[in-house]
C-alpha cells in the first residue's frame, strides 16, 4: 500500500470514529448539549480534528443522518417487494421494526434526538425515500379497494407513528421496566396488525 493509500485509509478512519462517538453522544445526551468539543473528547483527539473533517456540528449532523437513513433505505428494498400492497406495508413495518432492534443507537439519533429549529428533510434524501415507499405502497392500497378512501399522507404517518412508538419503547426500555409482564414476543407484529385493521376495507 502506498502512502497516499494508507493516508486515506487513516483519514477514513478517524471519520469513521468521529461520526461513531458523536452518534452515541447526540442519542444519549441530546443534539443541544453535545458540543465539537465533547465529541473530540470522547475519542481523544483535538477539536481541530474534527472540523478538519466537518464543517460544524450540523456539517456532521448531516453526514450522520445521511449516512444512517441510507442504510434503513437498504434494509427496506433488500427483498423484492409484494405485489399486495398491504402485504408491502406489513413486510415496510417488519423491516423497519428489524432495522431499528439492530441498530438501536442508530434508531435514537434518527428518530429521537432533536434537531435544528427549521431543519427540513429534502425529497432526495434517503430517509424522504424511505418514507416515500411506505406513502406509495398506501395510496395503492386506497386505490386497488385495500383502504378506505381517506388522504394517503395522513394513513402512511399514522403507520408510521405506530411503528415508532412501538419500536422506540423497545430499544428504549429493559423488559423489565415494562409494565406488569415483559414486552409480548410479537409485539410489533400486534401493533402493526391493529394499525392496518382500522384502514382495511371488510
Amino acid at each position: 500500500m502506498g502512502i497516499t493509500e494508507r493516508r486515506e485509509r487513516e483519514k477514513e478512519e478517524v471519520r469513521r470514529k468521529i461520526l461513531d462517538a458523536a452518534r452515541e453522544l447526540f442519542a444519549r445526551e441530546g443534539y443541544d448539549h453535545v458540543t465539537m468539543r465533547a465529541i473530540a473528547d470522547a475519542i481523544e483527539y483535538s477539536p481541530t480534528t474534527i472540523y478538519n473533517h466537518f464543517e460544524d456540528k450540523e456539517d456532521l449532523v448531516e453526514a450522520l443522518c445521511h449516512e444512517d437513513f441510507a442504510q434503513l433505505l437498504a434494509a427496506l428494498t433488500a427483498s423484492e417487494p409484494p405485489k399486495d400492497p398491504v402485504a408491502r406495508i406489513r413486510g415496510l413495518g417488519q423491516a423497519y421494526a428489524a432495522f431499528a432492534r439492530r441498530y438501536p443507537n442508530h434508531y435514537r439519533f434518527m428518530f429521537m434526538t432533536p434537531r435544528e429549529e427549521g431543519h427540513q428533510p429534502k425529497p432526495q434524501d434517503p430517509g424522504s425515500h424511505s418514507f416515500e415507499l411506505l406513502r406509495q405502497s398506501v395510496k395503492e392500497a386506497i386505490e386497488t379497494g385495500r383502504f378506505r378512501n381517506e388522504p394517503a399522507d395522513a394513513m402512511a404517518q399514522v403507520i408510521w407513528a405506530s411503528l415508532h412508538g412501538v419500536v422506540a419503547l423497545l430499544v428504549t426500555y429493559r423488559k423489565e421496566q415494562f409494565p406488569c409482564v415483559p414486552p409480548a414476543p410479537d409485539l410489533v407484529e400486534r401493533t402493526l396488525e391493529n394499525t392496518l385493521r382500522g384502514f382495511l376495507i371488510a
